[in-house]
């Protein structure tokens, strides 16, 4: 028999209607934006780039989690019954570190992304479009390694029914003897091995990208300064490059604090002694782990949003498609020049290159002529930089 909490009202009853008020907030705060920020580069021909795709990505894998994980989550902590029952105790956690491997190696390829738009073409020099085929290896990439690395979660959880439903983090016996000794393993590094590839490898690298990124733009400043005087680049370039450094730290900082509170907890926990862990209350290691979860869901949702405030070009695409769902947002006349605008400015949106998917083949190593405006034209149109849409992203 399921559990009521909500009704009628007591002193739990507080605790429950928390819960269900956080977990409206954060879900309806991730789909939409989760949604928005794919709809936005999959239908904007001049935003269909790596780097938009590695966002992208990582909007659709917080969109599953949001979309899966949290109901059942929520619908587990008001009834303590499992939805879908075995599944949902293999199949939320995989979820749950796939998604952390997806954030990870998508901010690694960001950083990548990013020293390749500072050791890239000068400033004199037209941006190439990246093939379809580029992107989409990247995307394998981190898309593959991340289910692969997550796999050996499905094989890890158990369901257990006694008076309530409880996910244990156990292999089943029933394995085979190879598989149960692999998963085994897994289970007894699992701990170190989160903390090291899902929290210290994208922290350190991102960093490290940081530096040598700007060692190497630091050293290239000087090479031009005639020409970088003379056509107005310098601090237009500088804008940019800043912009995409305040983009990548930022996840990075999102990633980092919404995962190092359960990364900490559980490597205290696991070396506390036994009669310390048996002293904690009843109730501390379940909310210990609901607010773990809770987290990772609160990164979800606020992932997309902080995107779409930093990224101008797709923040901008955004409100575009906000006025054009309310009438009165925008005058009969500004709506065709309002578009025209926005894919004008889009041209810049990635820090590497512009790579529509559905350019021909044979235009891999040729410029783009026909998207991007003369760098002259789009330097000198541009007086005020803050008013430029596609720099940043």
């Amino acid at each position: 028999e399921l559990s009521r909490p909500l009704f009628p009202v007591t002193d739990g009853s507080y605790w429950a209607y928390a819960v269900m008020l956080l977990a409206l907030v954060l879900f309806a705060a991730g789909i939409v934006g989760n949604l928005a920020l794919m709809c936005i580069v999959w239908h904007n021909f001049y935003l269909k780039s790596a780097w938009n795709s590695i966002l992208a990505g990582l909007a659709f894998w917080d969109f599953l989690v949001l979309f899966f994980c949290l109901p059942v989550v929520v619908f587990h902590e008001l009834t303590m019954k499992r939805l879908l029952g075995d599944l949902s105790c293999r199949l939320v956690p995989y979820l749950e570190v796939t998604s952390l491997g997806i954030a990870t190696f998508s901010l690694c390829a960001l950083s990548i992304d990013r020293f390749h738009a500072a050791t890239g073409p000068g400033p004199h020099q037209t941006p190439k479009v990246e093939p379809c085929h580029s992107i989409l290896s990247k995307l394998s990439v981190i898309w593959v390694g991340s289910m692969v690395l997550a796999a050996p979660e499905l094989l890890l959880w158990q369901l257990l029914q006694e008076t309530v439903d409880i996910c244990v983090r156990e292999p089943s016996a029933a394995l085979p003897e190879g598989v149960y000794s692999l998963v085994l393993t897994y289970h007894e590094a699992r701990m170190w091995w989160v903390f090291g590839c899902y929290l210290c490898l994208p922290l350190l690298f991102t960093l490290a990208c940081d530096l040598v990124t700007r060692q190497v733009s630091a050293q290239r400043l000087p090479q031009k300064p005639g020409a970088d005087k003379a056509t107005g680049r310098c601090s237009s370039s500088s804008s940019s490059s800043s912009s995409l450094r305040t983009t990548v730290m930022a996840l990075t900082t999102l990633y980092v604090a919404c995962n190092l509170p359960e990364s900490v907890t559980n490597i205290v926990l696991a070396y506390v002694s036994a009669p310390a862990s048996a002293a904690l209350p009843a109730l501390a290691l379940p909310a210990l782990g609901l607010t773990g979860q809770f987290l990772l869901f609160a990164r979800c949702s606020a992932t997309p949003a902080l995107l779409l405030c930093l990224c101008r070009s797709l923040g901008q695409a955004f409100m575009d498609c906000c006025c054009c769902c309310c009438e009165e947002c925008l005058p009969d006349g500004s709506s065709s020049s309002s578009s025209a605008s926005t894919a004008a400015t889009s041209t810049l949106s990635s820090p590497t290159s512009l790579s529509p998917c559905s350019l021909s083949p044979a235009g891999k190593d040729e410029t783009v002529t026909g998207v991007l405006p003369p760098e002259p034209a789009a330097c000198g149109g541009l007086k005020d930089s803050s008013a430029a849409i596609g720099t940043p992203c």
